[in-house]
């Protein structure tokens, strides 16, 4: 294989979210472990771009990076990240938390443990107005009435003064979004928002977010494990593994022509690429933790396409091989491997 180039170019002209080198070490008694290695990423105006992974493979630690919500004198984090042209890495936690709602939010996967049981919906929403817009009690309130209204929620005035517990898991999320996008934010980071909900509610979850992101203009970083997810939401994708993102393209590249092994896999074992009646597909093994990544290429024990003294020989660079696919593997270009038209 041929490498246009060492890394994925990050543009910072024109992007919300700019994410270069991001590494994040955790302080243990063994001593220091990376987990999550060199992160690059680009998020445009307007766009959905998806973080796609198996548990252990670093998405929620990169979220939480970029959000500013690691520190401590147990954590490193190197590299940078920029919101609209803004360095935040190095950034006070006062400076970042004025940030946290007016230009930045997340929304979890557990919606309840982000909810305040002793508070009703409305004052939690109102709450975040009036701490980033100065506005009375009352004008807040009435706007966290608007934004239970645009999120979906029936009869909002009367809703608003109920308490969390009063909810269902999906209209709890309806909540979370509303809180998130009290103030407008241009950066909106989902962390598998879905996944908890039945897979009715979590169409009309997805809908609904799709509609939020065209009625506030807002660039969403959507995480989650599933594909079938990410073909509804994202315009591009990265995909992560044991800390690095080891294929990075757009959605439909990224389902017609993989060009990573683990993206295969990822793909294979979608449901709905199986015939009625066939048997979902596999990777067999399991991501490995951060004190076990080998120096060569992390998915090679479990590769189908591993060659034994060429894919555990050193250190594997992300490398474009063609305009705008970036992919971390030495065989890439060579292996013809199975998409989903």
């Amino acid at each position: 294989m041929t490498a246009i180039a060492a890394e994925t170019p990050v543009q910072t002209t024109g992007n919300v979210l700019s994410v270069k080198d991001l590494s994040v070490e955790f302080h243990t008694e063994e001593g220091w472990v990376r987990v999550v290695d060199n992160v690059n990423l680009s998020l445009g105006a307007g766009m959905t771009l998806g973080l796609v992974g198996e548990s252990g493979s670093g998405k929620t630690v990169t979220s939480l990076a970029i959000m500013g919500l690691i520190a401590g004198k147990n954590t490193r984090l190197t590299g940078s990240v920029k919101l609209l042209g803004r360095e935040l890495v190095g950034l006070s936690e006062g400076e970042l938390s004025h940030l946290r709602g007016s230009e930045m939010a997340m929304v979890f996967q557990e919606p309840r443990r982000s909810l305040d049981p002793a508070f009703t919906v409305g004052d939690q929403i109102a709450e975040v107005i009036r701490r980033h817009e100065g506005v009375s009690r009352k004008d807040a309130f009435a706007q966290a009435v608007e934004m239970l209204e645009k999120v979906g929620i029936p009869d909002a005035k009367s809703r608003a003064k109920a308490y969390p517990h009063q909810f269902s898991g999906g209209m709890c999320q309806r909540v979370m979004l509303a809180i998130a996008l009290a103030c407008k934010p241009k950066l909106l980071i989902a962390d598998e928002p879905t996944t908890a909900l039945d897979v009715t509610v979590q169409k009309e979850m997805l809908a609904l977010m799709n509609q939020l992101q065209a009625d506030f203009d807002v660039s969403i970083l959507f995480i989650t494990h599933d594909l079938g997810v990410v073909a509804e939401m994202c315009d591009d994708v990265n995909v992560m593994y044991a800390g690095q993102v080891v294929e990075s393209t757009g959605l439909y590249e990224l389902f017609e022509t993989p060009q990573h092994p683990y993206t295969e896999g990822l793909l294979a074992a979608i449901p709905e690429s199986v015939p009625r009646g066939g048997r979902l597909r596999s990777i067999p093994g399991a991501v490995p933790a951060p004190r076990e990544w080998p120096v060569s290429c992390r998915f090679f024990a479990r590769c189908a396409h591993a060659v034994p003294g060429r894919c555990d020989e050193g250190p594997v660079d992300l490398a474009m091989v063609q305009p705008g696919h970036a992919v971390r593997c030495v065989r890439a270009g060579e292996l013809e491997l199975k998409g989903i038209v």
